[in-house]
């Protein structure tokens, strides 16, 4: 049986942080999480429009790539940001650098975001779960998807009970949605009763 060296470590650490940098945060595997459950990890749930996104070292660890996004607060649902909200976020995928981790000035979305760290670092709850971005029908009615298509949002037997206290109209989209664009207002209704009633 071989010994485990201090090369042979070094080698496998090197091959994780070569394979980790190129998934990076578009193939971070994160637990599955309910609209109940990212509704109460957030610390700030706000719904705007992007006017400002780069792509800059962080101001003290220069060695960490981040993103700093500058939102147009149109509606706040949790917490109390101002009239423009600003955060930044940890990068280290290439192609987020690349593209400001898909913030684009314009773009409107609903965040669900965590408090920040001690850094002054954050994002939102679950990462592509709680960043919905809002689309609009060729008739103008916004819709609000997230990066996983919206699937598990209504799906955990532990926050059932939750959904099924919302109003008749809200509970049966919850009973019954199972992935794909949710109606921006049910959304924001959802958060909304689910705020009311952690």
């Amino acid at each position: 049986m071989s010994r485990i060296t201090p090369c042979r470590i070094a080698v496998v650490t090197f091959i994780v942080l070569v394979a980790t940098s190129c998934c990076g945060q578009r193939g971070v595997l994160t637990s599955s999480r309910d609209l109940a459950q990212l509704t109460d990890s957030a610390a700030t749930i706000v719904r705007g429009r992007i006017v400002l996104s780069r792509v800059e070292p962080h101001p003290v660890y220069k060695h960490l790539s981040t993103v700093v996004v500058i939102l147009r607060a149109e509606e706040v649902l949790k917490g109390a940001p101002e009239r423009t909200y600003t955060f930044r976020q940890f990068i280290f995928d290439i192609r987020d650098r690349r593209d400001g981790a898909g913030y684009h000035k314009g773009d409107e979305f609903l965040l669900l975001m965590n408090p920040p760290n001690r850094l002054g670092l954050t994002s939102p709850v679950g990462l592509a779960q709680g960043r919905f971005r809002i689309v609009h029908n060729n008739n103008r009615k916004a819709y609000a998807v997230n990066g996983y298509d919206n699937r598990g949002l209504f799906q955990t037997t532990s926050s059932k009970t939750r959904f099924e206290a919302m109003p008749r109209s809200l509970a049966a989209i919850a009973a019954e949605h199972q992935g794909g664009p949710i109606a921006l207002d049910d959304l924001r209704g959802m958060i909304r009763q689910l705020s009311l009633h952690p």
